[in-house]
């Protein structure tokens, strides 16, 4: 994504990346245990790819907010299946 290096300020470029990258280390492992890989990969590449051009600080900050919501929800349903017990309340 060398697009967003160019046009955002250093720190919230490699914010981004970092995300972008953590984000697809979570769509193979759950592709892999789903075996449709591709498809979930290809997902997260679309999402962050759809919004590459975005320069507003503020809209970059809520969809970053999206993305880590939608990684700390795997965690913690990962942590649940494994251990059993429930980490989040259901309303």
């Amino acid at each position: 994504m060398p697009s967003l290096q160019t046009g955002l300020p250093p720190e919230l470029a490699d914010n981004v990346i970092r995300l972008y990258r953590e984000c697809l280390r979570r769509a193979k492992f759950i592709g892999h245990r789903q075996h449709n890989t591709e498809l979930v990969v290809d997902m997260v590449r679309q999402q962050f790819k759809r919004h590459m051009h975005e320069t507003d600080p503020e809209k970059i900050q809520k969809l970053k907010d999206g993305a880590a919501r939608g990684l700390i929800n795997h965690l913690l349903y990962e942590s649940e299946k494994m251990t059993g017990r429930k980490f989040s309340k259901s309303t």
